[in-house]
């Protein structure tokens, strides 16, 4: 016996109650026990959006923690190292950890388990190697450069880079866990785990007196970026050990390769667009304002899960629907779209509402950013009324163009920035970021409709989408 949303609340509540919300917990139930690829999908984002959220508030208090033991200025030298650590180790991966989704599911389904091992061990293998590489010359990058960057960067930057095999092995694991469905081991290490140690270990450095700044707080990120990716990696190799049998492996690299350069296009255009604007305030004012801005961004956290969720829990069934499923395939990426719009819609208003009294949580200095939300909010729903494109495309082969129209975004958004933060400061900021998430959301989903024949948009009707 199970439990049944519709049933329970037909036993609980007035019978008028029951019946109007017996639609909407029918829906509840058929995504959380309907065993067909729609209901995998749903959970899977449920399960993703329930972490993100939980991701947002944990992260949320570790970031006011963090600005209030080191203050605004080391607390944006921290944020600007960090932010840029992540960009590069999610970069290092070189596409895999997005085409091992792809790959993945499709060995399965063929029955190809030779090509399944390869894939597994020498994307391990891979990443773990280029990252490394990178991590080196990074390290030597910021050391030859060091006297075009400010003082107060360059330890923080050298020592940064410490972390970058780990964080990129984390992305590779994530993807890989992501190939499974398995929400859980994809999500958890980087959105919970992490999180919760830095804070820890940051919090037992300053008990033992180091001093509250940003190399202290990057020893910490950097321890716990190594404990959890090591733990993440015994968890996902026991777990597909028992999934997949031994027998002979198969390794055809360079066609991996081909597929993931484009997709590494596309990931890191989307990426450096995601997080351009941080880099940009860095490149052009002082901490303090990156401080500011950081946390304004991160009030918006929970607004930009929803679409992540929903990515993170359909990327896998878009491969799938691709192979010969056209049908299938157009029904479930509009459906997608309301997955996405809707609560990202409600996300938006809750943080409007909200969004001041979360910023004095940082300091007093910090409510200079609410401002900033309301031209913020605009880019992210308008991401939301369009769903995930990004990954409808790249699932289905269309990775080049998407890796397009991902450049021209980038470049719209940094030509904007270069000219507006001169001019405006933060404002000019989140100008151009709002701005330039309006084209790519604009320009994604008229390049579906074009390859695919799909209307990803909100309030436009199907009716030209091809059977």
């Amino acid at each position: 016996m199970r439990f049944s949303a519709a049933t329970t609340a037909g036993r609980f509540l007035p019978q008028r109650w029951a019946l109007r919300m017996r639609p909407l917990l029918g829906r509840i139930d058929a995504v959380l026990f309907t065993a067909d690829e729609r209901g995998e999908a749903g959970r899977m984002s449920l399960i993703a959006f329930s972490i993100r959220i939980v991701s947002a508030i944990i992260a949320f208090i570790s970031q006011v923690l963090m600005a209030r033991w080191m203050g605004s200025f080391e607390y944006g030298i921290f944020v600007l190292v960090w932010v840029t650590m992540v960009i590069v180790g999610n970069l290092a991966c070189l596409g895999f950890h997005t085409s091992v989704i792809r790959f993945i599911p499709e060995y399965r389904e063929r029955g190809m388990l030779a090509e399944l091992r390869g894939i597994v061990l020498a994307s391990r293998l891979f990443v773990l190697v280029a990252s490394t590489a990178i991590a080196g010359l990074g390290a030597l990058g910021v050391w030859l450069a060091s006297p075009l960057i400010e003082n107060y960067y360059v330890v923080p930057f050298i020592l940064g880079v410490i972390c970058l095999p780990m964080i990129a092995m984390g992305d590779l694991l994530q993807g890989l866990a992501r190939a499974n469905s398995w929400a859980l081991f994809a999500l958890s290490p980087t959105y919970l785990v992490r999180p919760v140690l830095i804070l820890v270990f940051m919090a037992a450095m300053l008990a033992m007196h180091y001093v509250p700044d940003a190399k202290t707080a990057i020893f910490a990120s950097i321890a716990a970026t190594y404990v959890t990716t090591l733990g993440q990696l015994v968890g996902v190799t026991s777990r597909m050990d028992k999934k997949i049998p031994a027998g002979p492996i198969a390794v055809h690299f360079g066609q991996w390769f081909l597929v993931s350069l484009p997709i590494f296009l596309v990931e890191s255009f989307f990426f450096l667009l995601t997080n351009a604007d941080v880099l940009m305030v860095g490149a052009y004012l002082d901490p303090d304002d990156v401080a500011v801005y950081f946390a304004t961004v991160k009030t918006l956290a929970l607004v930009h899960f929803v679409y992540f969720a929903v990515k993170a829990g359909v990327a896998q069934r878009y491969a799938q629907f691709t192979h010969g499923e056209p049908e299938r395939l157009a029904a479930f990426a509009r459906e997608t779209v309301s997955w996405t719009f809707w609560p990202s819609l409600l996300m938006a208003l809750l943080v409007l509402a909200l969004g001041e009294p979360m910023l004095v949580l940082f300091g007093p200095e910090f409510t200079a950013g609410y401002p900033l939300l309301f031209l913020l909010v605009f880019g992210v729903v308008a991401r939301g009324a369009v769903g995930p494109c990004e990954s409808l495309l790249t699932m289905s082969g269309n990775q080049n163009i998407c890796a397009a129209v991902y450049a021209m975004t980038l470049a719209l958004n940094i030509g904007l920035n270069v000219v507006l933060i001169p001019l405006f400061g933060l404002w000019g900021a989140a100008i151009a970021t709002s701005l330039a998430m309006i084209f790519e959301a604009g320009a994604l989903s008229f390049t579906v409709w074009r390859k695919l024949g799909i209307v990803m948009a909100i309030f436009v009707p199907a009716k030209k989408e091809i059977a």
